[in-house]
């Protein structure tokens, strides 16, 4: 079987620091923070009482008011991501084979704020069984994928990933894998989140895993900081467009890097905190390495999962030192989430595109919220700390594990005639 070569060849985002890859990207290497205080509920009684919300996001753009009451959040960010990604790689679709043209989608809880939404509804009129007779097709997780396929005409595979924060990077490889074997010629591929809700921020509240810095959110998401004390929830949605390189070259398309490979592994330790070594992490990276036939001195730029939770940031260094060895200290190492909080499901695909931005500009965004050196973190690592750093990027990894112990690593190359 012949194995084909997959390149980005569009890139769509809706971010808490910007509604376009271009505005994330002048807030990402503007190191803006996208967190402020929650308006999607009244929060003044949940311990968290902030988070990284999309602002400003006008559906009208999109669809209309009709429309959008059938669509929960995290699908309406998908189509927003998804058609700026289809736009931006200029494809004709009237030009190429719609049956293999694909959506593969990523989400770790779907329409989560529809289903609270019901439910209080329903709680409210003494328990009457009075639903919306969209209510399901707005909660389940595979209907954003169905939605995209349907605006557009794409045939080809038309499915959803889902295993927690690592969904899109799940969504992201098993797109890979349909244009690496030949079964797709281009594919729709990312994740969408919408998880601010009282659910949400009450859930993660319960399990200590968000920040409670509600007197300076903005500086509350600090990973691999010594005072980190938990991640902030995000919500949003970022889109490739994956496509086989000669058939992209065919069509004359832009193309702003090539995926090389992916590894995964199963940490196979906790349901929520990661091995304290960092093993599985470790695994995915050096699987990654070995499918692209890379080797480990060549990466330049590491894109941590890098949450700031107490336990997964230094299990992450861990396994960079593991994999890396002494080269771990020539690889600008950063953490977008402290900037975009996290974004769930989603956030594997925001940091796929700032990956990817970070080689095609060689330059690092940084890790903001840096103020105390962590003593069990070794301070001679570069994590681009509160400034974003020039530097040639060839090749970079992109981290993303879930609670179940689900890791993963994306990894990419500079794009070159």
């Amino acid at each position: 079987m012949e194995i084909k070569r997959v390149v980005v060849t569009g890139m769509g985002a809706l971010t808490p620091i910007g509604n376009s890859v271009e505005e994330y990207w002048t807030g990402l290497i503007n190191g803006v923070s996208g967190a402020a205080g929650i308006t999607r509920f009244d929060a003044s009684k949940y311990k968290t009482q902030f988070a990284c919300e999309v602002k400003n996001f006008d559906p009208s753009k999109y669809f209309d008011r009709k429309e959008a009451r059938k669509l929960d959040l995290f699908t309406q960010f998908a189509l927003a991501a998804s058609e700026e990604a289809i736009l931006d790689s200029k494809v004709d679709l009237e030009k190429v084979n719609l049956d293999r043209f694909g959506v593969i989608w990523g989400t770790g809880i779907g329409g989560f704020t529809t289903f609270i939404d019901e439910i209080i509804s329903y709680a409210n009129n003494d328990n009457t069984p009075r639903f919306n007779p969209f209510f399901i097709p707005k909660v389940i997780g595979d209907i954003a994928a169905g939605h995209i396929s349907m605006k557009w005409g794409l045939r080809g595979p038309n499915y959803v990933t889902t295993s927690a924060c690592a969904s899109s990077a799940n969504a992201i490889i098993d797109a890979y894998i349909q244009i690496m074997i030949g079964k797709c010629d281009m594919l729709v591929t990312g994740g969408s989140e919408a998880g601010v809700n009282e659910a949400g921020v009450g859930g993660f509240g319960a399990m200590h895993a968000i920040s409670t810095r509600n007197d300076e959110p903005q500086i509350a998401s600090r990973p691999f900081d010594a005072d980190r004390d938990g991640f902030v929830i995000g919500e949003g949605a970022g889109c490739l467009i994956l496509e086989e390189y000669e058939h992209a070259k065919a069509r004359g398309a832009k193309i702003y890097a090539e995926m090389l490979g992916f590894g995964l592994s199963a940490d196979a330790h906790h349901l929520t905190a990661p091995h304290p070594e960092g093993r599985g992490a470790m695994m995915a990276m050096k699987n990654a390495l070995e499918h692209a036939e890379i080797e480990p001195s060549q990466i330049d730029h590491i894109n941590t999962h890098g949450t700031s939770t107490p336990t997964g940031d230094g299990a992450e260094v861990k396994a960079i030192f593991s994999m890396f060895g002494d080269h771990a200290y020539n690889i600008n190492i950063n953490a977008t989430k402290s900037m975009t909080g996290h974004l769930l499901g989603a956030a594997a695909a925001i940091e796929a595109i700032a990956t990817i931005k970070a080689m095609m500009h060689d330059i690092v965004p940084p890790t903001i919220n840096h103020f105390n050196l962590d003593p069990e973190i070794d301070s001679k690592l570069n994590f681009t700390f509160n400034k974003a750093q020039k530097r040639v990027v060839n090749y970079a990894i992109s981290n993303a594990f879930g609670f179940g112990g689900h890791n993963t690593s994306l990894l990419f190359k500079k794009y070159t005639e």
